[in-house]
């Protein structure tokens, strides 16, 4: 695939992750409420589901038919849909080629500098 066509393809599945998980936020608000995010633990939990079934199908047969719309369903789809999958995915590969530690590592220094951007970032608009 050329690398404009990868881009395209990323871009459109982004897109389509993006309007479907959209979808499930107003199906999971309308269905539970506002009070727990539940939408956002669902499309997390499906794909993250979604991407590890991927990575370990294309990584069976690399030059298979699936293994052509990586670009549009792992970096896009996947991308666009949740928030979570693709950091699961690469906290699995650590794991998997003998990192734990580092997994490990990945894992408890993430969720602080998340948390700690998102205050900041609030911090930064309140103070203007």
């Amino acid at each position: 695939m050329s690398a404009w066509k990868a881009y395209l393809a990323v871009g459109g599945g982004s897109a389509l992750g993006s309007v479907l998980r959209y979808d499930v936020s107003l199906v999971t608000q309308a269905l539970f409420g506002t009070y727990f995010p539940w939408a956002t633990l669902l499309v997390n939990v499906l794909g993250s589901c979604f991407i590890g079934w991927l990575a370990a199908t294309i990584s069976r047969s690399p030059h298979g038919q699936l293994a052509r719309y990586q670009p549009l369903l792992v970096g896009g789809f996947c991308g666009g849909f949740t928030t979570f999958s693709l950091f699961s995915l690469e906290t699995l590969h650590l794991i998997h080629a003998g990192h734990a530690w580092l997994a490990f590592v990945y894992v408890v220094v993430s969720l602080p500098l998340w948390l700690g951007a998102v205050l900041v970032g609030e911090r930064m608009a309140l103070s203007r």
